[in-house]
């Protein structure tokens, strides 16, 4: 058995046995391995690493193109890799997976920041809308977003939406669905809040 077959085998195994247990934990096969971070819907990514034939001699590939990642931004996956690359090359020749894991753990919350993670099917929506703004193209539906937002107001108020922050923007979107109406149930009001703050009737 090779140096590198063995340093593999070793790793195989602490990390079945670190991981015993874990949900979030998946050995796909004997050489790749997934890790799910956060709770699907709200700010999470599936990391998939993969040993090459050499490794730990060398760096393993990182996959964030799952069908898990849909929502994840094109930026995010590319600041997430290359910083899995730059924390791996301090391991090089050491079983490095688990380490790999827990420091894209710690540094989960300032990458997936509502900017760049978006989980809803509404919230898609900003993903595309912000794409077209990058990449200079689908005026028109950015335009016909803007119509649905600021029905019956002159020019002058869609000029002055452009100039909305981000968190503004994602609010408005949050309030209504791809056709432009409010969700049902927008203005109803949730009675056990209401009353734990006005408290009931006098008994």
């Amino acid at each position: 058995m090779s140096e590198t077959k063995e340093l593999q085998d070793d790793e195989r195994e602490a990390l079945i046995s670190i991981y015993e247990g874990d949900s979030a934990f998946k050995q796909v096969n004997s050489e790749t391995y997934q890790y799910k971070y956060g709770e699907e819907g709200n700010k999470s990514l599936l990391l998939e690493i993969c040993w090459t034939e050499n490794y730990p001699n060398e760096l393993p590939s990182f996959n964030l193109e799952t069908f898990y990642n849909r929502n994840l931004s094109r930026s995010v996956k590319e600041t997430i890799t290359s910083m899995l690359q730059e924390e791996g090359q301090q391991w090089i020749g050491c079983g490095m997976t688990y380490t790999l894991f827990e420091c894209l753990k710690d540094k989960l919350d300032e990458l997936l920041t509502d900017e760049n993670c978006n989980a809803g099917d509404g919230q898609q929506m900003i993903i595309g809308t912000t794409n077209a703004r990058l990449d200079g193209e689908n005026t028109n539906s950015e335009s016909s977003d803007d119509d649905v937002a600021n029905e019956g107001k002159d020019g002058k108020k869609e000029a002055k939406r452009e100039h909305l922050t981000k968190a503004q923007k994602r609010k408005q979107w949050d309030r209504v669905d791809s056709k432009g109406n409010r969700q049902r149930g927008w203005n109803w009001v949730d009675i056990i809040k209401h009353l734990s703050q006005t408290g009931g009737k006098p008994e």
